[in-house]
């Protein structure tokens, strides 16, 4: 049978997609490798969020394609967002793509792989909004931390996303189906769940009638031996009191939340049709603050269409007098599809670009300052590998995501296993967003 590579690129929703690839194709007997040039055919999951993503996507499959037609390679196959988005475009923009699956389609796998092995070229976009989620998966993230999906697809229509149109409607998981999983990636040996959706905040309100995110995370802190919980992309408008309240009183969830505000200035807020203005805004904020210990990440876009400057002021402004733990920016790429793209108003390219790096300097200064109050503290480091180069274990506090923000570098004078807590002394600040330390 045919040796299988993978590629999967944006973010963890869409790595999920790719383990559970991973695990139709090995459960049908096909070998995976990590090797691209050992490889009969490559599949490539893709994301095509903004413009940068898009090219990521597309510079992946023209790599790949060399290895096709100078290598032993095969067959490519296409999926996720940008093959939802560009459909048969693909096909007859890359013939040396051999098949493409929408996101509706990601059990058809096997399928495609088949129909590569039979020298046929094949496409297929089943209903998005009808995919079975979830399904028997191989972990990729290591021993440390897994993903956990919660939900599919986006309700809220932000008017530069084209989220909705690649993923479809939002629907839950059911939770007693949540939890099975979560108690089997715990079994494997996996320290850290972390919770991902389109909109985890919304998680059970198709379901149930009702926000029901906090209740999902009592049941996976009680009914599971998981040491930490962890839950991302969560919206403001949808901070529930109850949802705070887990926040202080369940004790494997760890003070962290990832709080995307896009911005804080109420009319752009409204144009991108986001729920909540500034008022709410600061209202979350400081409840957040008020929970002991409580760390939050965030993000914005500058250069929105129509953007004043001091519209862009009043964000940076806020950014800094926030104080946010983790923050990140993304100047606002043209999306077609989306209902701001045909607005006037449209941001030059440059400024856009010189917002994006006015912003990221104020907010390093805040990095800075919160960065040099760890000196001399021990924290409890989840080991997440050995880096050969510097002879350090690496790993992160609970103050800290995955690929997303910082890493604490410590040494040590005995071995660590990936998935070990280790207290480490903070000795020092390394490359802005990153600490350096020794275990203790």
């Amino acid at each position: 049978m045919s040796k299988i590579g993978f590629v999967s690129l944006g973010c963890p929703k869409n790595l999920l997609d790719t383990e559970v690839m991973l695990g139709e194709l090995s459960a049908a007997g096909y070998e995976i490798t990590p090797e691209e040039s050992e490889a009969d055919i490559i599949v490539i999951n893709t994301c095509a969020f903004i413009e940068s993503a898009k090219k990521e996507s597309i510079d992946n499959i023209l790599d790949i394609s060399w290895l096709k037609e100078n290598g032993n390679l095969k067959g490519i196959v296409v999926t996720g967002c940008l093959s939802e988005r560009y459909r048969d475009e693909i096909l007859n923009e890359f013939p040396e793509v051999d098949a493409v699956l929408g996101t509706g389609s990601v059990h058809s796998i096997v399928k495609a792989v088949k129909k590569i092995e039979g020298g046929k070229r094949y496409s297929e976009y089943l209903d998005k909004n009808k995919v079975e989620l979830g399904g028997d998966r191989i972990v990729t993230t290591g021993d440390a931390f897994a993903y956990l999906k919660i939900s599919e697809g986006c309700n809220n229509i932000c008017t530069y996303c084209a989220i909705p149109h690649i993923r479809g409607k939002f629907r839950s998981r059911p939770m007693d189906e949540l939890v099975e999983e979560a108690k089997e990636l715990v079994s494997m040996g996996i320290k850290e769940l972390i919770v991902i959706g389109q909109d985890t905040t919304a998680y059970g309100i198709d379901l149930y009638g009702e926000y029901r995110l906090h209740e999902l995370l009592r049941r996976l802190a009680e009914e599971t031996d998981v040491c930490w919980l962890r839950v991302l992309y969560c919206y403001p408008d949808k901070i529930t009191e109850e949802l705070i309240n887990e926040f202080k009183t369940n004790e494997k969830l760890v003070k962290y939340i990832d709080l995307p505000i896009q911005h804080i200035n109420s009319r752009i807020l409204k144009k991108m049709n986001r729920k909540g203005d500034e008022a709410l805004i600061r209202s979350v904020i400081k409840k957040l603050r008020e929970i002991d210990g409580m760390s939050i990440r965030s993000t914005a876009i500058v250069g929105f269409p129509t953007e004043t400057e001091e519209e862009f002021v009043q964000l940076c402004e806020f950014v800094k007098e926030a104080k946010f733990d983790n923050f990140g920016a993304f100047p606002y790429s043209r999306e077609e599809g989306t209902i701001a793209y045909d607005f006037d108003g449209q941001i030059d390219e440059q400024v856009k670009q010189d917002r994006y790096d006015i912003i990221m300097r104020e907010q390093l200064s805040v990095i800075e300052e919160s960065s040099e109050k760890h000196i001399g503290k021990v924290e409890t480091v989840l080991c997440e590998g050995f880096d050969a180069v510097s002879e350090t274990y690496y790993g992160r506090t609970s103050k800290n995501a995955p690929d997303i923000d910082g890493k604490v570098f410590f040494f040590s004078n005995v071995k660590h296993r990936v998935g070990d807590f280790v207290e480490v002394e903070i000795m020092d600040t390394l490359d802005d967003y990153d600490l350096s330390g020794k275990a203790i």
